[in-house]
């Protein structure tokens, strides 16, 4: 059996906790930023976990993370 493969795009975005969750940035904070509230910007700064309905998925391209 060859090895699986770890999907980059994947792995350049996501990050394994201590306790094994996947922490990821939040998404708007690129472009467009001047209509967002100073309190927007703030909070899209703090990382977030992966939602639990995607995990499965996200531990399928990320084996070795």
């Amino acid at each position: 059996m060859p090895k699986m493969k770890t999907c980059r795009a994947a792995a350049k975005r996501f990050k394994k906790t201590g306790t094994g969750k996947l922490k990821r940035n939040k998404a708007y904070r690129r472009h467009i930023l001047t209509k967002k509230t100073r309190k927007t910007k703030r909070n899209l700064r703090k990382p977030a976990m992966t939602d639990k309905s995607n995990v499965k998925n996200m531990k399928k391209i990320l084996p070795y993370i």
